[in-house]
């Protein structure tokens, strides 16, 4: 018993069933984590080290190019860069793709470990680049006050709180400031008692004490007690009065106050934090690996509105900086929208053809019962829901309806027959079962090299492509159980005979008219078919290519840049002018700037020449630009606010992908530093002349001022000094030298620092004057020892694959794409006669891009190769699949057309809409070709088998079609948060979809003629005996129809001779109505 007819007798088994699948998969929907974007395996990881006080040439030599030698023998390295600056040093190490880091991590740990670094360098650090690696939310928190010692300890408190929160693995805060005692010393008055900075510090850690000292024994009391040694400082006002020597000439005590200055201090700001002009604390919430996202964004703000009700953190406010759940809760919901809509409009189609109102009620229930389905699959294969999952149902849910509406259509048809319910609904299953199979394994087979394809493509593609085979898969069960289940109970034959009316339609006799038109112009349908597609090709070169879309999430990033070791202060002028700027501004929800620091610097240091502002526009639908519009029209004003700083508004990188956007990353590298600089320096030059360009900065511009004390090391030796006491002495004197740490009456701890006045350290000159002990007890100038010379080094040493390289960021206008701004680079690159040691390598968006396309276009060979052999094995046949094959190019024209006409960049998105197209497209092709061939069975000619499958399979073609069109149509125009990621996606489908529906029902037949020997050559024309010309398709009914007499019956037709064709033609065009043809 066929499983639709055990349904059709079963129906309460059938219903039991269904609904214990609706409860797994509704159980399981409320179990899914929420993602914007799959998670990205990028198989890159990092190792970060610090060498504070260091300059870039020392944090090079000393640390990069070591670690760089003991790396580069790491397994599966493709490359390995560096970025070394003042007191940093990052190394990236690229892997193959598929390479998973975790695999490699124990290899790197042990050689970063084992490396040979100086004293004065921290340890290594690790680092694999994970989303969970960056806040999933960003909060300021101000308190209308400029002392941000005033309330920075509730945000402590309330930071603690935050932190308890399920699914949060960490909150960290910036712009806070540290108290400390600071004993500043008097240069004069050290030089007086002939002491030292170490001196000072020896001191004062001598009287601030707890030493075990061993156990005693108390005989009497039997006990043993242990000892120890106790001198604490506990105020301020008792360090000042510590003595720290004896005046040689009176004898009396020296205390620290008669040498340097005491205080209760802030430390200096090293980073000054703002929001909206109010000084404030930033905290950055990192959340567990694997948390659902919105769910934790949900709990973190309740939680906070519910704190910030609390009397003690009264006083505080809370901005909202970015919200990756908020986010994520908007563009799902778009998704979902385009979802039910998708499904709406389906039903509504289904409705228009049929006429009947029972039949979207069976599609109606069809469908929740597939997604449904579908979300149990997701949940037993750990899959998560995001945007590529959601639109991946968003398309199937034309596709889901596909088999149900076949298989309704047919049951709709064979009830037109007057056959009883059950039996219509038996025999329509029954008819169609094979085709929807075929289909539904073809469209699934598509994905099957996803297997193949590693990488970024693979991470995007593979949800995507599970998604949408189970819910076809789930369709499939749907379609030929529940369907014909309540098929057989709802639907009644109607009271005429709707098929016959029906195949006897106006639309239905033209479809009639214009099959045999095209049978009999073969070559005038394959010829426009041709050009159709090089027009398609044609104005696809005027539509560029990105690598992901653009999303308009209402957050762009102004970075601010000085001239290396420009003070805190002049940055934070430069920020002020900036924030008067953007004030008043009705696009500007809020703005957060950070001074001391920028996203470039990655966190690694503070850089007191550096800032940045983060953006945040109001919603997207309170606004009437988008994010790139509202940047490209304020830019201009931004950047000449300060015409000393390097100011640059650029949009925030999209759902950590590749670099920034409408930015073309390359590099130079070259042995040769002096020439890659002139080089990089000429070519940046040309770069910004041409029109496109907004912006091209380098890695080498930036340099940074250094005081270099080159000791004498016979001077040193003679005054009794090795160059390391020099060292360690000048870094004490710049660093400063924390002594020890004071636990206060009221249990607050404060360090203390020894540090030199500002004005020893403020010029050269100030500075060579400091002393140093040598081993005699004897003070020596640094003048003496050393030469402190000024000079300028590169801020930032870049080196790709342990050779010199600078990088390049392009920034083209947003009305220009990727494509473009290659295309301008590669022809400045060409003009340039590079030296042939300095060697170009793509970086960035591109170079994603050209990785990608070569993985989609295997996925594709492969794909199109699956569908081939399923189709074989379902057909027996391999000439039945071929035929079926040439819809690939067919759809290919409305793809080409569809992002022509919409002037939308070839992207990944639109690449994975043609992937999924190949597997759409054939489900027409088959279904048509499949009733074709039942009807030769039927002893149909091949000739009336076409045509009575062109009529009889236009009106479930057509439906199935503009379901899936429908479905489509929201994901296409892009409506809501984040809909513009996906939006390529839907604009290819649909145009692939209408271009191959059209040109299905026209051109596969006519391919169908070719394959089969009975019409291979249907347009050969015939002379009768009477000189009439018969075309061969036309032959048998001729000689059936035939009322010539005995002999002309008897009297062969033969192929009309060259000179009598040309005769018979004129003969023929004189008398044949406007309109017809006979030639092929």
């Amino acid at each position: 018993m066929k499983i639709w007819d055990f349904s059709i007798k079963r129906p309460k088994f059938t219903i039991v069933i269904m609904l214990i699948l609706l409860l797994l998969g509704v159980v399981s929907l409320t179990r899914l984590p929420i993602q914007l974007l799959p998670d990205v395996e990028a198989p890159v990881a990092a190792v970060a080290t610090t060498y504070p006080g260091a300059g870039p040439e020392s944090v090079l030599t000393d640390v990069t190019e070591e670690l760089e030698s003991d790396l580069s023998t790491i397994s599966g390295l493709n490359q390995l860069s560096s970025q070394t600056s003042e007191g940093s040093s990052v190394i990236i190490l690229e892997f193959s793709s598929g390479t998973s880091i975790s695999d490699v991590e124990n290899e790197i740990m042990t050689t970063i470990n084992q490396a040979d670094l100086p004293d004065g360098a921290g340890t290594p650090a690790f680092l694999q680049f994970d989303p969970s690696m960056f806040p999933s939310l960003q909060l300021a928190i101000s308190a209308n006050s400029e002392d941000v010692t005033a309330f920075q300890e509730d945000v402590a408190d309330l930071q603690q709180e935050l932190s308890r929160i399920s699914g949060i693995a960490s909150i960290s805060e910036s712009g806070t400031l540290t108290e400390q005692y600071e004993v500043v010393l008097n240069q004069q008055q050290l030089e007086t008692y002939s002491l030292t900075q170490s001196d000072v510090v020896d001191a004062i850690q001598a009287n601030d004490i707890v030493i075990p000292s061993g156990i005693i024994t108390d005989e009497e009391a039997g006990e043993r007690i242990s000892t120890r040694v106790v001198s604490e400082l506990n105020s301020g006002e008792e360090l000042g009065n510590l003595v720290i020597t004896q005046n040689p000439e009176t004898g009396a005590d020296v205390l620290l106050s008669n040498i340097a200055t005491v205080t209760l201090d802030t430390e200096d700001d090293s980073v000054i934090t703002r929001i909206n002009q109010e000084r404030s604390i930033q905290l950055d919430v990192m959340q567990e690996t694997g948390a659902d996202t919105t769910q934790v964004s949900n709990d973190f703000h309740e939680e906070l509105e519910a704190l910030l009700e609390e009397e003690q953190y009264s006083n505080l406010e809370a901005v909202t900086l970015y919200d990756e759940g908020d986010f994520i809760n908007q563009a799902i919901s778009s998704v979902l929208v385009a979802l039910v809509s998708g499904g709406v409009l389906a039903m509504i189609v289904l409705f228009a053809f049929l006429l009947n109102l029972k039949t979207p009620l069976i599609i109606g229930i069809a469908i929740p019962f597939s997604v449904i389905t579908t979300f149990a699959l997701f949940f037993f294969t750990d899959i998560n829901l995001n945007l590529l999952t959601l639109g991946g149902l968003a398309l199937g849910i034309g596709m889901l309806v596909d088999n149900s509406i076949v298989v309704v259509e047919n049951i709709y048809r064979h009830l037109s027959m007057s056959k009883p319910p059950k039996q219509a609904a038996s025999d329509g299953t029954r008819e169609v079962a094979g085709a929807i199979t075929a289909s539904t394994l073809t469209t699934a087979s598509i994905f099957l090299p996803i297997v193949f394809v590693t990488g970024i493509v693979s991470d995007l593609f593979a949800p995507l492509a599970i998604t949408v085979a189970f819910s076809l898969l789930s369709s499939l069960f749907i379609a030929v159980t529940v369907v014909p289940m309540i098929a057989s109970r709802i639907l009644a034959a109607p009271n005429e005979n709707r098929e016959r009316k029906r195949k006897n339609s106006r639309f239905m006799r033209w479809m009639e008219s214009a099959s045999r038109w095209t049978l009999r112009r073969r070559a005038v349908v394959i010829m426009l078919t041709i050009l159709t597609l090089v027009i398609g090709a044609l104005g696809l070169t005027t539509t560029g290519v990105e690598f992901i879309p653009d999303s308009d999430e209402g957050t762009f990033l102004i970075e601010v840049e000085h001239e290396q070791g420009t003070l805190l202060g002049r940055t934070f002028e430069t920020v002020q002018l900036i924030e008067d700027e953007l004030e008043g501004r009705s696009e500007i929800d809020s703005y957060l700037s950070t001074v001391g620091s920028s996203s470039a610097g990655g966190g690694l240091t503070s850089e007191s020449h550096t800032a940045e502002i983060i953006v945040t526009l109001v919603d997207a639908g309170s606004r009437d630009v988008t994010t790139n519009e509202f940047v490209e029209s304020i830019e201009r004003d931004i950047e000449t606010t300060d015409e000393q700083a390097d100011i640059q508004v650029q949009s925030f990188a999209q759902a950590g992908f590749g670099g920034s956007p409408n930015t073309y990353s390359f590099t130079l590298q070259d042995p040769d530093t002096e020439r890659l600089l002139q080089t990089s320096e000429e070519l940046a030059a040309t770069l910004e002349e041409e029109s496109i360009i907004r912006d091209v900065t380098t890695s080498e511009e930036e340099t940074s001022p250094v005081l270099e004390m080159s000791v004498d090391r016979q001077a040193a030796l003679n005054a009794g000094l090795a160059p390391a006491q020099i060292a360690s002495a000048v870094s004490n004197a710049t660093l400063g030298s924390v002594a020890t740490s004071i636990l206060t009456d009221n249990n607050e701890t404060f360090e203390v620092m020894v540090r030199y006045s500002d004005d020893v350290l403020s010029n050269a000159e100030n500075f060579q004057a400091i002393t140093i002990q040598n081993q005699a007890g004897e003070y020596v100038a640094l003048s003496e020892v050393a030469e402190v010379v000024e000079s300028q080094t590169p801020g930032t040493i870049n080196r790709a694959d342990m050779v010199r390289s600078v990088d390049f960021d392009v920034l083209y206008q947003a009305s220009s794409d990727l494509s473009d701004a290659s295309a301008v680079v590669q022809e400045v690159i060409d003009d340039a006669n590079l030296p042939s040691e300095t060697e170009f390598v793509v970086g960035g968006d591109q170079a994603l891009l050209d990785e990608a396309i070569d993985d989609m276009a295997l996925a594709f060979v492969l794909g199109l190769i699956f569908i081939y052999l399923v189709m074989v094995a379902q057909f027996e046949s391999f000439k039945m699949p071929f035929i079926i094959m040439f819809t690939v190019p067919l759809f290919v024209i409305g793809v080409m057309l569809a992002l022509t006409i919409t002037q939308t960049p070839i992207s990944i998105m639109a690449l994975i809409g043609v992937i999924v197209l190949a597997g759409i497209v054939v489900n027409n092709a088959i279904v048509l070709v499949d009733y074709i061939n039942q009807q030769v069975d039927k002893g149909h000619s091949t000739v009336e088998a076409i045509v009575l499958g062109v009529k009889d399979r236009t009106r479930p073609i057509i439906i199935t079609a503009l379901t899936t069109i429908l479905g489509v149509v929201p994901l296409a125009i892009g409506i809501g948060e984040g809909a513009e990621i996906i939006q390529p996606m839907g604009i290819v489908i649909i145009g692939g979809l209408i271009s191959s529906t059209l040109l299905t029902l026209f051109v596969i037949p006519v391919i169908y003629t070719f394959f089969d020997k009975s019409t291979r050559d249907m347009n050969k024309k015939y002379l009768t005996p009477d000189g009439e010309v018969i075309y061969k398709r036309d032959l048998q009914n001729y000689r059936e129809t035939s009322q010539a007499s005995a002999d002309t019956q008897n009297t062969a037709v033969r192929k009309e001779t060259t000179k009598e064709a040309v005769e018979i033609e004129k003969r023929e065009d004189r008398h044949r109505p406007d309109g017809e043809d006979g030639r092929q």
